[in-house]
């Protein structure tokens, strides 16, 4: 956009987040727990809490610590300590194995949290009025050091810091000139369940990996356990029917599992066809965020608007949170460290936000890269893969979970 002097009706905010998502959320409670208040844009009209479950692994419970909700969410998930394998030719489960099975990362936590629980818990913590709902962002403008957000109820939000968190269709990552990020030729179906008598599932993740999918199920609590479904669909004409029909939805996953242990095929037999959902699997690009513009000047992007993955190492709501911590502290550093009188808050939100950029860049390829090469070993066909895959899964996957989830990413305070 060019550079506009013509606005005078508009609000002053210091730092405006788009998207109330898990990103945008976490973003705005650090910065609450700073002492900075930020305003949130959200398109729909409430909290949006769709996707039921996600699994949240050590770097995430730091985040979720270092904003104070970590132990609330506890209370309400099982930790899960080790995994079991199903083969198709016995149609049982393996006995469980631990996930540090060489005692390397003690203390590792992985859980699977309610999305709505996460979502609803966020919200609570942060002042009234942080979020503005109904607020769809329609376009961005500068004047002088400052952002003009237009919304489509022709409200004009002047910022000093806007940050994009609005996922994958981002907005902000558009205007920043990133690439759309691109399909990969696979999809998703999850789904959420509750056992009121209980579930009597070990905390374990139960896996399947077999001509082209993958599936798994996992307790959230005693009662509820989330699955989720991977695989790459035949004909496009028929992914779009199963998008919009619940119960040929619920078949087709039935028939990808029929080989598994009959454990698992009742998860998916007993799930209510309204909590299910399809989801076609997008990733932004390795050398897209190396290259490309994750910053410039005052303005950035996170979580899915920064780096989509694939679900393969359940590391995209891990790494949405890890990075709120590091846009909180780098904010937190120049809105609120003390300075000389020469000193340029401008200058330091750029400078902050540079090194936020410097800082999440490798991490995000690194993940994204990996998250892809996983998925492919998973779920390739052909006898070579599949000696590969069980060689593979069994001696380095849950070592390499481990270690990408122990990563150091620094405290919120600076």
């Amino acid at each position: 956009m060019q550079d506009c002097n013509c606005y005078h009706n508009h609000e002053d905010v210091d730092i405006v987040i788009v998207g109330a998502g898990l990103a945008g959320l976490t973003t705005a409670l650090a910065l609450h727990r700073l002492g900075l208040r930020s305003q949130v844009l959200e398109s729909s009209e409430s909290l949006r809490i769709t996707g039921f479950a996600l699994t949240l692994w050590t770097n995430a419970w730091r985040a979720l610590d270092a904003v104070g909700i970590g132990d609330s969410l506890r209370q309400k998930s099982t930790q899960i300590t080790g995994f079991k394998m199903a083969s198709s030719d016995s149609g049982l489960f393996s006995p469980g194995q631990p996930l540090d099975k060489d005692g390397k990362f003690e203390g590792y936590e992985s859980r699977c949290v309610r999305r709505k629980d996460l979502m609803e818990t966020l919200v609570n913590e942060l002042p009234q009025g942080t979020i503005r709902y109904s607020s769809k962002v329609v376009s961005i403008d500068t004047e002088d050091h400052f952002k003009l957000v237009h919304l489509a109820d022709g409200s004009i939000l002047k910022t000093k810091v806007l940050i994009g968190c609005d996922g994958v269709n981002s907005m902000v990552a558009k205007w920043l000139g990133l690439a759309t990020p691109v399909t990969i030729g696979r999809s998703a179906i999850r789904g959420l369940i509750d056992f009121p008598n209980g579930s009597g599932f070990d905390p374990m993740s139960y896996l399947y990996f077999e001509g082209g999918t993958r599936f798994g199920f996992r307790p959230v609590d005693d009662t509820t356990v989330y699955w989720f479904c991977t695989f790459a669909p035949q004909v496009s004409s028929y992914e779009k029917e199963l998008q919009e029909n619940q119960v040929k939805m619920k078949q087709f996953v039935l028939s990808l599992v029929r080989k598994m242990p009959r454990e698992a095929q009742d998860v998916v037999e007993r799930t209510p066809l309204s909590n299910m959902s399809y989801s076609i699997l997008k990733i932004r690009l390795p050398w897209n965020v190396y290259f490309g513009n994750i910053v410039k000047h005052n303005v950035c992007v996170a979580g899915d608007a920064l780096h989509p993955m694939t679900p393969d190492i359940n590391q995209g709501g891990c790494s949405a949170l890890e990075d709120a911590i590091v846009l909180g502290r780098s904010l937190g550093e120049a809105f609120l460290s003390k300075s000389s009188e020469t000193d340029n808050e401008i200058e330091r939100i750029e400078k902050g936000l540079e090194k936020y950029g410097r800082e999440r860049r490798w991490r995000s390829v690194g993940l994204i890269s990996v998250a892809y090469c996983v998925g492919f070993i998973q779920q390739s066909r052909g006898k070579i893969m599949s000696y590969l895959r069980k060689i593979w899964l069994s001696n380095y996957t849950s070592n390499a979970l481990l270690k990408m989830s122990s990563y150091d990413y620094g405290d919120l305070c600076f």
